[in-house]
């Protein structure tokens, strides 16, 4: 395989996790009667570039289908983030009745929805048709297309250039990343900004953020890649900002090349410099990354068999995507963890992936009074924690698996 970005060819292993089911294909009561499909999970380093990138198995058609079962209005929290994004972008470039926002990856309409009540004209993009229909409930306009070069020229001929393009947890998500990255620089209006959010490769290796590997993830990213891949495609990086959603990510501001009049801020070179320093540019830096998931993965095993042992009752929260991964990287069955709760009703009634442990209702916990409950998605853990407070009252406990096995 060669650099989806560079076209280097590929030798160095940052992470192998064996094989997995795409981590969003949910599973129907019926399709436990049939074979699922299985691709090889394996996380490669560009030595040219530093991009780093899962080996190519499974298209996008084959992972974001229809039936996408991600919907992000779900988290709290993730809505808090958004609203307080929409908020400082207005105030920061002036956005009003006469700007056009455009969001790439708008899923239910969990942003954009802010930029409506501001009285800003907005589009979204988003290719899976569950989510866009929850978008078009809340009276967004949605385009329902893949995105790359081919639709940013053609929404910009046809009035649609944007003030501000946002993509938020996107950019890890396409396997064409210089055509993806390449349409912003048409979409844009001369001086329009876009702002791209995506976990920052540096938190992952540090906070041993494995379960964040998972097909529909591509790419990997640190801001020395990104720099070089939207520079290489018409975009210029002019401010970064560290954000704490999703265990660590990055901010990206960017602007057009050729037209863009945004100063460079000292914060980008200071980022560069920072990973950099940090080993980012050697390939040392990336090698001992398999033993930290193993470490996890053999603690958090040993852990459930224990408690199964001792006949404690053991109850999940959060069927997410790295909690699949999670899941299928360590063998874990429902003999382990009987079931999943989540609150998104997409997946209530369905089955995890591979696992194919039970996704149920917040109900079937406090029916259940589980002693431990496994907390997956543990980005949210003090959302979830705060939310399921009342174990405590039979004396509950709380399991986070990543980066290391904690009991509280």
């Amino acid at each position: 395989m060669k650099c989806r970005h560079c076209g280097t060819p590929l030798r160095h292993t940052f992470l192998d996790l064996g094989a997995s089911p795409p981590s969003n294909a949910y599973l129907s009561a019926a399709q436990l009667q049939a074979p699922e499909t299985w691709f090889p999970l394996r996380v490669m380093v560009c030595e040219a570039c530093w991009l780093v990138q899962t080996e190519d198995y499974a298209g996008r058609e084959a992972l974001f289908t229809e039936q996408y079962a991600y919907f992000s209005s779900t988290s709290t929290s993730w809505l808090k983030h958004s609203q307080g994004y929409v908020t400082a972008m207005q105030s920061r470039f002036g956005l009003g009745p006469q700007s056009h926002v455009v969001e790439i990856a708008a899923n239910d309409g969990y942003l954009l929805q802010y930029v409506k009540a501001a009285g800003i004209p907005c589009t979204g993009i988003e290719p899976t048709r569950s989510t866009a229909q929850a978008a078009r409930a809340r009276g967004i306009e949605i385009i329902e297309e893949f995105f790359g070069i081919a639709l940013g020229e053609n929404l910009a001929r046809e009035g649609k250039a944007a003030d501000l393009t946002a993509a938020n947890n996107v950019l890890a998500h396409v396997p064409d990343i210089n055509d993806f990255v390449g349409g912003f620089s048409k979409l844009l209006k001369p001086q329009g900004v876009s702002t791209f959010e995506f976990p920052h490769l540096l938190n992952m290796v540090a906070l041993n953020q494995f379960d964040t590997a998972y097909h529909e993830h591509y790419s990997y990213l640190s801001l020395t890649a990104v720099h070089r891949i939207f520079a290489a495609n018409g975009l210029g990086v002019f401010d970064v900002e560290e954000i704490p959603t999703h265990g660590g990510s990055l901010r990206v501001f960017a602007q057009r090349r050729d037209t863009g009049k945004h100063a460079l801020t000292p914060a980008v070179g200071a980022m560069l410099a920072r990973e950099e320093a940090a080993g980012m540019k050697r390939l040392e830096y990336y090698s001992p990354f398999q033993k930290q998931a193993e470490r996890v993965k053999d603690d958090i095993v040993a852990f459930l068999i224990e408690a199964k042992r001792k006949g404690l009752r053991v109850g999940a929260y959060g069927a997410a995507a790295k909690g699949n991964t999670l899941m299928n990287f360590a063998g874990i069955r429902p003999d382990l963890v009987p079931y999943v709760v989540d609150r998104a009703a997409a997946k209530q009634g369905r089955f995890m992936p591979g696992s194919r442990i039970p996704i149920v209702e917040e109900a079937h916990l406090w029916a259940d009074k589980p002693d431990l409950v496994l907390i997956l998605p543990w980005n949210i853990r003090a959302e979830v924690m705060e939310q399921l407070a009342g174990i405590r009252a039979w004396g509950g406990k709380f399991v986070v698996a990543v980066p290391k096995l904690e009991v509280t």
